[in-house]
C-alpha cells in the first residue's frame, strides 16, 4: 500500500435511493440509462494505452436507472459516473442534470465509506448495491498500489418493472 492515499471509497446505492424523495424514486423507477464503457474515465499520466483499449472494445448497455436487487428485493440507484452516458426516454438536455442530481445523491457523503488499505486487508463488496472509487489522493509522487481482484459474474439487471438490461453494442449483458 502507498504511504498515503490508495484508499478505496464505496457508495450504498440502496440507501442513496431510499434517500430520494417519493416523487423523485416514482420518476426515475421507469427510466433506463446507457451506459457505455469509458465514458467518464479521466485519463491519468502514462494510461493512453489503457484508454485506446476502453474505446477500441466499446461496449454500451441500456440499463434500468433503478434495479431491484436479486436477492433482497430491495431497489438500488444504477449509477456510475465512470459508464453513465445518458438517460434514453429524456432528451440529452434533460438527461444531464438529471445524472448530476442522482449521482450528487448517490456520492452524499451520509452513503459513502472510505477503507484506508493496510498490507493483508480482504474487502468484499456487492457490486449489485454499490459503486467503488480509488480517490486518485497519491499527488504527483504517485507510489504503486497492488492488488489482486476477483470479480464474480452476477445477474442481469431487472428494473423496477422486471424488464431486463439489453446491449446496445458489444456482448449481451451477463456474458463477460
Amino acid at each position: 500500500v502507498p504511504a498515503y492515499g490508495g484508499d478505496t471509497t464505496w457508495a450504498n446505492l440502496v440507501a442513496a435511493y431510499e434517500g430520494l424523495s417519493e416523487p423523485v424514486r416514482r420518476f426515475v423507477d421507469g427510466l433506463r440509462a446507457e451506459h457505455r464503457l469509458g465514458v467518464g474515465y479521466q485519463p491519468r499520466a502514462g494510461d493512453d494505452a489503457y484508454l485506446r483499449h476502453l474505446l477500441s472494445h466499446q461496449v454500451a448497455t441500456l440499463h434500468p436507472l433503478v434495479r431491484v436487487h436479486p436477492e433482497t428485493g430491495e431497489r438500488v440507484l444504477f449509477v456510475n459516473g465512470y459508464y453513465l452516458e445518458r438517460v434514453a426516454e429524456v432528451s440529452r438536455l434533460e438527461s444531464g442534470p438529471l445524472l448530476e442530481l442522482l449521482l450528487g445523491q448517490a456520492t452524499r457523503p451520509e452513503y459513502t465509506v472510505r477503507f484506508r488499505w493496510e498490507p493483508g486487508d480482504v474487502a468484499f463488496w456487492d457490486n449489485r448495491a454499490t459503486m467503488h472509487l480509488a480517490p486518485s489522493d497519491t499527488g504527483q509522487l504517485a507510489q504503486p498500489r497492488v492488488m489482486h481482484r476477483v470479480m464474480l459474474r452476477g445477474e442481469v439487471p431487472l428494473g423496477v418493472d422486471g424488464r431486463p438490461s439489453e446491449p446496445i453494442t458489444g456482448p449481451p449483458p451477463g456474458t463477460w
